[in-house]
């Protein structure tokens, strides 16, 4: 769980975005001044920091300063009702990510949340300048399916041949994504991810090409687009089968001429980028709907790959559970743990609807929830794999109220896809949430978007 630090002088705004943030899976705090942003950075560490630029006593970029001194500093969002362009510039020197305006957008947030943090992460494993493969990138399992998919990717990971992978939602595809990129004659240079399905069309766009100062109302700063990020590595784009045919329309030219123009701009950029796309979809199926491009579904798939699913390789699920296990216990300062027989038996038998990534977040469940026990057994499993698949409405079986929260959810959101055949943005609209918004909520839920 990625730790969060909002630091503004409105207590509106503070309980607002603590409330928004939590929501998402995040860990959030806060402070009302500069000192107590400072106060709270000595005694814990946080990935992002959330820095208003007007605050009482020591403002923002005096904040800023000191904050980019210690070590291994957050990254810094700063944050504005009344920004200038001097402003911005001032504190992007300083050393600050990005800049946002108020009021914020909750997409646009969340989204320089995700970059924030994944370019901490790069800066943390350039620091310690890695030589080996990455965890990201080891893809855990002896069955069959994988033995085969391990091989495949031996194969083909030197070549710069384009890659779909195909999978449902929680199979790790990312993984097979992060293995091709550490194992190609690219490893040394940038692998970038874009998550197709969360971005909203209004900001895909300056995502992937970039744009120029002033191109649009909220460009006070020139943007590196993700394709510009990639030249000479990897660019994944996550989830492709939700981007618009208009945003597909320009992925395809890119591909095509290596090349492309940043929104606002009329000099267009040369790229050398190996492209891998991910999907849940059956995209053969979606080019009859007229929901995707024949054109580009050929371009992209020259090299396929398919993840299964964990109920097609249960046997892979002991390893992947004391693999979670000793991941975890590394990661919250525990010592190792071990699992029981009688728990790994009712992990097998559980089908795991939101697969590799609902087997991760169990386990980092019970590391959390159960800081001094040293073995785990059945007992300490959530009682949703206790019965084997079968989702019913929260009641009393649940320990917490989180646990019935989220099944009451999971349930019901279920309930509405299949009332409106599969189409989420027609559940959205239904739910009242953003189209993005609800593919969160899917992905933290487990539900893959055909179930």
């Amino acid at each position: 769980m990625h730790n969060i630090l909002i630091v503004d002088d409105e207590s509106s705004i503070r309980q607002s975005l603590q409330g928004v943030l939590e929501d998402e899976g995040y860990k959030a705090a806060v402070a009302e001044s500069g000192e107590a942003c400072l106060e709270v950075l000595r005694k814990r560490a946080f990935d992002v920091v959330l820095l208003d630029v007007w605050l009482p006593g020591m403002d923002g970029l005096e904040t800023l300063e000191k904050i980019r001194e210690t070590d291994n500093a957050p990254e810094v969002i700063m944050i504005s009702g009344h920004g200038t362009i001097e402003t911005a510039v001032r504190a992007t020197k300083l050393g600050a990510y990005d800049f946002l305006e108020k009021p914020l957008s909750v997409d646009k947030t969340l989204i320089l949340l995700k970059n924030a943090i994944d370019a901490k992460r790069l800066r943390l494993e350039n620091r310690d300048l890695k030589k080996q493969l990455t965890p990201r990138s080891v893809i855990v399992g002896e069955s069959i399916p994988m033995k085969a998919l391990r091989q495949q990717i031996q194969l083909m990971a030197p070549t710069n041949g384009r890659v779909l992978v195909y999978g449902e939602s929680g199979t790790g595809k990312e993984l097979v994504a992060h293995a091709i990129h550490a194992q190609s004659l690219r490893k040394d240079e940038m692998f970038v991810e874009v998550n197709c399905a969360a971005i909203p069309e209004d900001l895909i766009e300056s995502e992937l090409f970039g744009h120029r100062k002033g191109s649009f109302p909220a460009a006070a700063l020139e943007k590196e687009g993700k394709f510009q990020k990639a030249h000479g590595g990897t660019l994944f784009l996550d989830e492709i089968g939700d981007m618009s045919l208009k945003t597909q329309s320009k992925v395809l030219r890119t591909l095509e001429e290596q090349r492309f123009t940043p929104v606002g701009s009329d000099e267009p950029i040369t790229v050398d980028v190996r492209v891998i796309a991910s999907t849940n979809k059956d995209l053969e199926e979606e080019i009859s709907k007229g929901n995707f491009r024949e054109d580009l579904f050929y371009r992209l798939n020259v090299i396929p790959f398919s993840v299964p699913p964990l109920r097609e390789r249960q046997e892979d699920v002991p390893l992947l559970a004391r693999h979670f296990l000793k991941e975890f216990s590394a990661a919250y300062g525990r010592r190792p743990r071990e699992i029981s027989d009688d728990a790994i038996e009712t992990l097998m038998r559980y089908s795991w609807p939101g697969n590799v990534r609902e087997l991760r977040n169990v386990i980092e469940r019970i590391v959390i929830m159960n800081p001094t026990t040293t073995r785990f057994d059945r007992k300490h499993l959530p009682p949703l794999v206790h019965r084997d698949g079968s989702r019913g409405a929260a009641g009393s079986e649940f320990s917490t109220l989180h646990q019935a929260r989220a099944a009451y959810e999971r349930d019901y959101i279920l309930k509405k896809l299949d009332e409106n055949h599969g189409n989420v943005s027609r559940t959205a609209e239904v739910l009242g949430l953003e189209r993005s918004h609800l593919y969160r909520k899917m992905k933290t839920l487990g539900i893959a978007a055909k179930e």
